[in-house]
């Protein structure tokens, strides 16, 4: 748990992580772009406050708020997304697999739905050795309707594993509004499988860490499952791409009104504002070192492209 100066905290660091990540897309730092999480940094900020160290996440293509909010070190997150060999994974997962096992950050994976028995197997195994651990699992609206997701919830609940399901639901799939691709409502898809889900303002960090707290708190004491679904907005496009081609699958009215639900706005005004300045200023001081690591850390050597890539005692075969 933490206080609202502690959220405060993480909800302004991902805002001014993600804006400074796009500013180095733009000046070609970041190489092909990245998924902003501009306008949904409650929920990571709500979810991550109710862990303990030692559970675990799962994270999805639009990852990086997820990541910061469990703890990952912001200059070694930068450098990830940069490609460089200083990265938390140096330089080879990017922007859309970061991990940490550390940190109990699982990774990010960039097919939709796909973490969500990841991080249901972590569950089980878990409780297989008799922790206490909890895993939660972060997804989007247009994965509700995957079958590994709909798999996996129904053996979380046969098994009643410690996994809390998040979803974020942000109003889109890409461009394809909920309402053109979800039937019936998305809390359904879990209630079908007898999980408890709830529906939570996901722009109000201390709304999303009530809930996730309740689940979290159910699932460690051997309760079985629960789903969240959070509501918020995406301020940004879904992938910077949009910034140039620029799909109109939405008006600047729409955006500007999504806008007004700002959970760095909301959070911000339970503090005093002298404390929000002092955090303010130290977030920038924290991100502008994270820049400067980033740009001035190497990339990794071409000669240790293929470490990693297989078992240990596997070599590749001539030529590969």
């Amino acid at each position: 748990m933490t206080d609202a100066a502690g959220l405060y905290r993480t909800v302004r660091l991902i805002r001014r992580f993600e804006e400074r990540a796009i500013e180095l897309v733009r000046d070609g730092t970041i190489v092909g772009g990245i998924h902003p999480y501009l306008g949904q940094e409650a929920i990571a900020a709500g979810t991550c406050a109710a862990l303990r160290p030692g559970d675990v996440i799962t994270s999805t293509h639009r990852g990086h708020g997820h990541v910061l909010a469990k703890g990952a070190d912001p200059a070694r997150t930068m450098a990830e997304l940069a490609g460089k060999a200083t990265g938390l994974n140096r330089g080879r997962g990017g922007s859309m697999h970061a991990a940490d096992f550390g940190l109990g950050i699982l990774g990010a994976n960039a097919i939709v739905g796909a973490a969500v028995p990841i991080a249901t197997g972590a569950a089980w195994a878990a409780r297989r050795a008799g922790l206490d651990r909890v895993a939660v699992t972060y997804f989007g609206d247009g994965a509700v309707s995957q079958g590994v997701v709909l798999e996996t919830l129904n053996l979380a609940a046969l098994w009643r594993l410690p996994v809390v399901f998040v979803c974020e639901n942000n109003g889109f799939a890409t461009s394809t509004r909920v309402a053109d691709a979800v039937a019936g409502s998305i809390t359904g898809r879990a209630q079908a499988f007898g999980i408890p889900a709830s529906t939570v303002d996901g722009a109000d960090p201390e709304a999303v860490l009530r809930a996730a707290g309740a689940a979290v708190e159910r699932a460690r004491a051997g309760e079985g499952p629960s789903f969240v679904e959070c509501v918020a907005y995406r301020f940004d496009a879904h992938h910077t791409w949009e910034h140039a081609a620029r799909p109109r699958y939405r008006t600047d009215d729409e955006v500007a009104l999504g806008r007004g639900r700002d959970p760095v706005e909301i959070q911000g005004a339970r503090l005093a504002p002298a404390e929000r300045a002092r955090i303010d200023a130290e977030i920038e001081r924290v991100l502008e070192a994270a820049v400067r690591f980033a740009k001035d850390s190497p990339p990794p050597d071409p000669a240790g492209a293929l470490d990693h890539l297989y078992a240990d005692g596997l070599r590749a075969r001539a030529g590969a």
